[in-house]
């Protein structure tokens, strides 16, 4: 596996599915200080699937930045990625591990559940993620994740990642509740400059 690691903070830059210009937008996103990389794509086609997971992990090596795959044990071996990120109905943290290996980044969907990021950290999980914390488009239909997940984690010992819906208006308050980092698909991807899109998130962590 790639030794890079899960960033403490930043930008974590999600890809939106099928797009014939899936490697521009990702080389702009991660120009614009993007620190971490997830290939989501729910399609089925797992020859264009692999293709572009193995081309985006060239890509990331190249910045430095860890590419984790969405949902996906298998294809994130194939592929040599970083680490996968699992939701409510995949494998475990432990299952995910052994087949990645000890060095993998293996991430965790908790929603808007304290007790279920405890028991991913407890389980070995290098981060956790909430939300939805405000209406997605990408997910219209989540679970609406209260803020106060955020103020009352700080004692989980892995970086919390934020998702849905965020973007460049709401993310401060999300920074200022405790978000380590900022998990954003159509705020950066749907932008018709990308760069400067994945710039505005990556600033809020900036000391400047």
């Amino acid at each position: 596996m790639t030794p890079v690691r899960f960033p403490q903070r930043g930008l974590y830059a999600i890809t939106d599915g099928p797009r014939p210009d899936l490697m521009a937008v990702v080389a702009q996103a991660l120009a614009g200080g993007a620190r971490v990389v997830q290939y989501r794509d729910k399609t089925d086609d797992s020859t264009r699937r692999h293709a572009e997971a193995a081309a985006l992990k060239q890509l990331c090596d190249a910045h430095a930045v860890p590419l984790i795959v969405n949902d996906d044990v298998a294809l994130a071996l194939a592929v040599g990625a970083a680490g996968v990120h699992l939701g409510r109905d995949d494998d475990a943290v432990a299952a995910a591990r052994a087949v990645l290996g000890a060095g993998a980044i293996v991430g965790v969907s908790c929603y808007g559940s304290l007790e279920r990021a405890r028991a991913a950290a407890a389980d070995g999980a290098d981060y956790v993620a909430f939300g939805a914390f405000h209406a997605s488009p990408t997910k219209p239909h989540a679970v609406r994740a209260s803020i106060d997940v955020l103020r009352h984690s700080a004692t989980l010992g892995v970086p919390r990642v934020a998702i849905g819906g965020i973007t460049a208006d709401n993310a401060p308050g999300l920074v200022e509740a405790g978000a380590d980092v900022l998990a954003v698909i159509s705020a950066v991807f749907g932008a018709a400059d990308v760069r400067a899109a994945a710039q505005r998130f990556a600033r809020l962590y900036s000391p400047d």
